[in-house]
């Protein structure tokens, strides 16, 4: 009666050591090129994607960050962001507009803490830290506005237009959760309601 051969133990721990290899050198390639561009552990502060692209790292730049009574351009934000290295510039424009809950607005009064301009410019520097991108400008603005104006303004520069999307996106969405900024809302009809107190 013959028993089946069993390989020589050599060849089993070969084979298992190629494996082995095989995993390890695909996680030494992901330790050097981190998550891929707009991976959320990017933006998360992990790991920056590296990117092979550049000649040097990027600039993060802060260009602007206030809180103005001064009327704003989302153009001028835009031409405060202008850099050798981007290769996309991405702008946000928060408008005033003409209606809210089916109600007809006239004009926004903003008034704000006196701890927004501050608040703003956190924002932006945590940004700045979590993102690849070589400038960002950002600005709300207070006082009376009138339908069409621009209440809040931002413009990111980065190599990539993938970078650039997610910062200004991030930007836009910490300002509205975290700046202390309340608007009243003149509207058509006479009347008037406050929006976003606490």
């Amino acid at each position: 009666m013959s028993t089946p051969e069993t390989p020589a133990a050599g060849s089993v721990a070969s084979t298992a050591d190629a494996h082995a290899d095989a995993h390890a050198a695909a996680d030494v390639a992901a330790d050097v090129a981190g998550p891929p561009v707009g991976d959320p552990r990017a933006a998360g502060g992990a790991r920056a994607p590296r990117d092979s692209s550049r000649v040097a790292p990027p600039a993060r730049r802060l260009a602007r960050a206030v809180v103005t009574e001064d009327a704003l351009s989302v153009a001028e934000h835009a031409d405060a962001v202008e850099d050798p290295a981007a290769g996309a510039v991405v702008t946000f424009g928060g408008v005033v507009r003409d209606h809210d809950h089916g109600a007809r607005v006239a004009r926004l009064e903003y008034s704000a803490h006196p701890s927004a301009g501050r608040v703003v410019e956190e924002v932006a520097r945590e940004v700045l830290a979590a993102h690849p991108v070589d400038a960002l400008a950002v600005s709300h603005r207070t006082g009376a506005l009138e339908v069409g104006d621009v209440a809040f303004a931002v413009a990111v520069a980065a190599a990539h237009r993938r970078e650039a999307f997610a910062a200004c996106e991030e930007v836009v969405e910490e300002v509205k959760a975290r700046l202390p900024v309340w608007k009243r809302q003149v509207l058509a009809d006479g009347g008037a309601e406050w929006v976003g107190m606490p």
